[in-house]
């Protein structure tokens, strides 16, 4: 793989699955516990209130295409341009239930959003705290297993940061399209339903221009350089 350290790369990935599993279930957990507090208990019924990522993972959106996207970044070239997304299976629910529809749908919507910049938060929190407070300043620990507790934060933050702002977009079926839902009139929601039968081939194009990646890169040069700037 001319270069390419394959011990790294490997570690580096599973690294990266096991936050985006834990990324992408908490997000739809989220979406599952707050259409359950809204009345509905379609995907409560059927276990979705849950981290466990078996409940959530879809096999394409969760495991294949973040899996060749991150070995395709990792070789460089054209590909490195793609950001890391991910999805998981779709959190049935059924808004007849809801009490309050257009509060409902809001909230259920953006729950997986809130669920991702709460961990992106308490995870940059601490990972910079214990940058400030000295903990990887040994040169053997950071090359050791501090290395891998780099790695972990860095793609905790990352990751839920990504996954939130890719989700905010106003594009079906993202979440940001359903919000958009709620405030648009009766006359333009045919719209939204004749743009979601070719959400998923839009955004693939969107991404493929580096569209996606322009979108995120303001937002990532922000959160290191948060990082890598003392508090006081």
């Amino acid at each position: 793989m001319g270069g390419i350290d394959i011990a790294q790369l490997v570690s580096h990935l599973i690294i990266y699955m096991v936050v985006l599993l834990l990324a992408i279930s908490a997000h739809e957990a989220a979406h599952a516990w707050m259409s359950h507090k809204f009345g509905d208990d379609t995907a409560f019924m059927l276990g979705r209130v849950s981290l466990n990522p078996v409940k959530h993972t879809d096999p394409i959106g969760t495991l294949l295409i973040p899996i060749v996207s991150f070995i395709l970044g990792s070789l460089g070239g054209a590909a490195a341009a793609i950001p890391l997304i991910g999805w998981g299976k779709p959190t049935p629910v059924n808004p007849r239930n809801w009490n309050n529809y257009k509060l409902a749908n809001v909230m259920v919507s953006i729950a997986g959003i809130l669920a991702n910049l709460l961990i992106a938060i308490v995870s940059f929190v601490i990972f910079k705290s214990l940058i400030s407070y000295g903990f990887f300043a040994d040169e053997g620990f950071r090359e050791g297993f501090g290395k891998i507790l780099i790695m972990l934060f860095m793609n905790l933050v990352f990751l839920n940061v990504s996954l939130a702002i890719f989700n905010l977009l106003p594009f079906p079926p993202l979440d940001g399209s359903k919000v958009l839902s709620t405030f648009l009139p009766e006359s333009a929601q045919p719209v939204l339903a004749m743009l979601e039968q070719y959400g998923f081939l839009i955004l693939m194009a969107l991404i493929y221009m580096g569209l996606i990646g322009a979108i995120m890169r303001p937002v990532f040069n922000l959160v290191n350089y948060l990082l890598v700037t003392p508090f006081f």
